[in-house]
């Protein structure tokens, strides 16, 4: 990181607005040669460096003071009368070259203004204390309870019992889809609750009151709030660089009389620390396993073997859609679920999954199954253990899963209450089997660190110390002068933060609101969601309402059910950009009043979601055939000749391969930014034109067929070369 005086940026510094030179006056004239003569042997003097030094001034403060200060005696016409004199004095052998030094070190604390304020700036960003900032907890005698034990344990269920018993109570849960579980559990039990996120609040009474027990993402959790209960779920998490801070908040900050801390066993010790420190003590209670996890002696191998209940867990979008797409070659319906995907549409295909009676009995997913849904899985099959991850530097790497990982992932198998009351657990290659008995036969490591994170108040503190700088540098300038208890706590990554900070700063807002956008949870690798929160600060800084009718304009109202990929790719991109602008309208409600109508928006989009993961096969065949919906802006932007339709849109980049009946023989730019996105790979591009110009074979016959001139002697060839093709010819037959 870089040192702090490095951080700064020198300010210009200007002359007072007297219109008589009174140094001119009194002393004459001074010679600007003699000047720079002077400066430059005040500038090289060892005695002027270590007094610079005592005066907090290192060495790059003191070279870009030296040169400020050079151009401001040079290019002022009209010193300050105490320079002026000094100087002629010097000029003139009256007094000492070190007498420079006062005016330096005042020019100096004008060029870095923080030099006037460093202890000031230190106290505010002194973090080694955090039990402290929350006196309405430590006016209380929480009763702490730490609930541990591996998936499928009963953990959660125990505490939460508690929370629907009690009097007032609070649920903090990771994600949207949990807290949403739990209002709905609630409700339906009778213990009226309410639902916060960070995009909406629901109100479990008509008229619109608040609850007493409240169900939130653990960000939204009130830490002014009294309750009798707060159940605080996925504890381990506070080790995230980049939410952990959210965790240690809830469980210092929650006034609560009893707080339920639920999670693995590796989050005990460094709880128990935390607490600890704010004097209180913790209560462990722990649970084993429900239902029996074993590992299976050998790998899948192969996607043939798959079975009723199996799960596929894959780490990228490429080995997502792949899977799915030999999956349903061979006749099985298949579920899928993936980060990006909005709620709504992960709800349904789980409800699907999980339903008996439904012909979907494979599911393929990420490791968003890890939490927030409730899965009836019989066997968890890696495809792979390597997974892309950040480091505390906020770079990308690529590594082999944690323990912890894991074993949530497997422990997803054999669901308590289900059919499945065995979960097994495999890998899809048998390389990979080994590693997998390691981490499944090991504890996670111990926590040792948990995340922390500048407050709005703080970076308002430092803004009026340092009224020039910009928010992404008071960020940097706070981390830098941050002082932590290093054995407990860290900084979460804040490089999120200073991306949007940098991206706004232009856009002219209050501290205070541009703080509040910088911390919107947006994917910043998406370009449509980073330029739509550009436009959404523009327009709050020129004050202008944000209504429905501006939104659709910008998104591309109305929608289509999509019909490629990046159609696919490109509405849960415009999920996102609907999420951001709930996000908004609850903290900014004058300029961003339409939340109900977009929130209904949204539920429509989920629905076109829904139905294009449903037919993900056909969008990675169109998306080859260069057939797209309207809304496809993002291929719209990707191809240079479109040809538009009335709900369509086919790009052709080779019309005399699509003229030929082929139009995968020579694929153009659409095909070559998949691959580089890696949504397909040289196989998987390989497989789409086989199935075209099978596609392409089914209509030849079928034609012929229906003329009575059946070839008997091609159908036989596309039997015997292709078992999976006489299937499908089959099929078409019989329709």
């Amino acid at each position: 990181m870089p040192t702090l005086s490095q951080l700064m940026v020198p300010l210009p510094v200007k002359s007072g607005p007297d219109d008589l030179n009174v140094g001119a006056e009194l002393t004459g004239k001074l010679d600007k040669e003699e000047v720079v003569k002077w400066l430059a042997k005040f500038y090289q003097r060892r005695e002027i460096k270590a007094a610079a030094t005592e005066n907090g001034i290192d060495n790059y403060i003191y070279h870009q003071t030296y040169l400020s200060f050079r151009k401001f005696c040079l290019e002022i016409d009209k010193l300050p009368v105490d320079l002026h004199v000094t100087f002629s004095d010097i000029i003139a052998g009256a007094c000492h070259l070190d007498s420079l030094l006062p005016y330096f070190v005042r020019h100096a604390k004008q060029v870095f203004p923080h030099l006037e304020c460093l202890d000031d700036l230190k106290k505010i960003s002194d973090l080694r204390l955090p039990a402290n900032w929350y006196p309405e907890a430590r006016a209380l005698t929480r009763k702490i309870i730490f609930h541990s034990g591996p998936t499928n344990s009963g953990k959660t269920f125990h505490a939460l019992e508690r929370f629907f018993n009690s009097k007032s109570g609070v649920y903090c849960g990771p994600l949207k889809l949990l807290a949403s579980e739990v209002y709905y559990k609630s409700n339906q039990r009778g213990v009226p609750c309410d639902l916060v996120t960070g995009e909406e609040r629901n109100f479990a009474s008509v008229n619109k009151t608040p609850s007493s027990h409240v169900s939130c993402t653990v960000e939204m959790v009130s830490v002014n709030t009294p309750y009798e209960v707060a159940v605080i779920d996925e504890i381990q998490m506070l080790k995230d660089p980049s939410r952990g801070w959210a965790w240690t908040r809830a469980l210092l900050g929650v006034a609560a009389e009893e707080v339920h801390v639920c999670g693995e066993a590796a989050a005990i010790d460094v709880v128990k620390e935390i607490i600890m420190s704010a004097s209180e003590e913790v209560e462990l209670r722990r649970y084993k396993r429900l239902t029996e996890l074993m590992i299976e002696e050998s790998s899948l191998g192969t996607l043939e073997k798959i079975r009723p209940g199996d799960c596929l867990v894959c780490f990228n979008k490429q080995d997502i859609f792949w899977s799915t797409r030999q999956i349903e070659a061979m006749g099985i319906e298949c579920a899928v679920i993936y980060g990006s995907l909005p709620p709504g549409t992960k709800l349904a295909q789980a409800k699907k999954f999980n339903d008996p009676d439904h012909p979907c009995k494979v599911l393929v997913a990420t490791d968003a199954i890890g939490m927030g849904l409730n899965l009836n899985i019989g066997r968890v099959i890696f495809n792979s253990l390597i997974k892309p991850t950040v480091n505390e530097k906020g770079e990308k790497e690529m590594d082999t899963i944690t323990t912890s990982q894991a074993l949530q992932i497997a422990g997803r198998a054999g669901r308590y209450g289900t059919q499945f009351s065995t979960g097994y657990v495999t890998t899809m290659k048998n390389e990979d089997l080994p590693t997998l008995k390691r981490l499944l036969s090991q504890h996670p490591e111990p926590i040792t660190q948990v995340g922390l994170h500048p407050t709005a108040e703080q970076i308002e503190l430092y803004a009026y110390h340092l009224p020039h700088a910009n928010l992404s540098n008071l960020i940097d300038i706070f981390v830098n002068l941050s002082t932590v208890d290093d054995s407990l706590y860290f900084i979460c990554n804040i490089d999120d933060f200073k991306f949007l900070a940098d991206m706004i700063q232009h856009v002219p807002l209050p501290l205070r609101a541009r703080y509040v956008f910088c911390c919107a949870p947006i994917n910043r690798k998406i370009p449509f969601v980073c330029s739509m929160f550009l436009k959404f600060a523009r327009q709050y800084s020129r004050n202008e309402v944000l209504s429905f009718d501006w939104l659709g304009r910008q998104i591309g109202l109305p929608f289509a059910c999509p019909n490629t990929l990046l159609d696919l790719v490109h509405l849960e991109s415009v999920f996102d950009v609907l999420d951001l602008y709930l996000w908004l309208s609850y903290r900014f409600q004058d300029l961003f009043p339409d939340a109900s109508l977009v929130r209904d928006m949204q539920k429509e989009l989920d629905c076109l979601i829904q139905a294009g993961v449903a037919q993900l096969t056909r969008l990675l065949i169109n998306s080859e055939t260069k057939v797209s919906s309207g809304t496809s802006q993002a291929v719209e932007a990707e191809e240079n000749r479109p040809v538009l339709f009335t709900k369509k849109t086919l790009y052709s980049h080779d019309r005399n391969a699509i003229a030929s009946g082929n139009p995968l023989s020579s694929h153009g730019r659409l095909a070559d930014r998949l691959l580089s996105e890696g949504l397909l790979t040289p196989k998987m591009l390989e497989e789409l034109k086989k199935e075209w110009q099978f596609q392409k074979d089914c209509e030849k016959e079928s034609f012929e067929a229906s003329n009575g001139i059946v070839d008997k002697s091609n159908l036989a060839k596309h039997s015997k070369n292709d078992p999976l093709n006489t299937r499908r010819l089959n099929r078409k037959r019989r329709t």
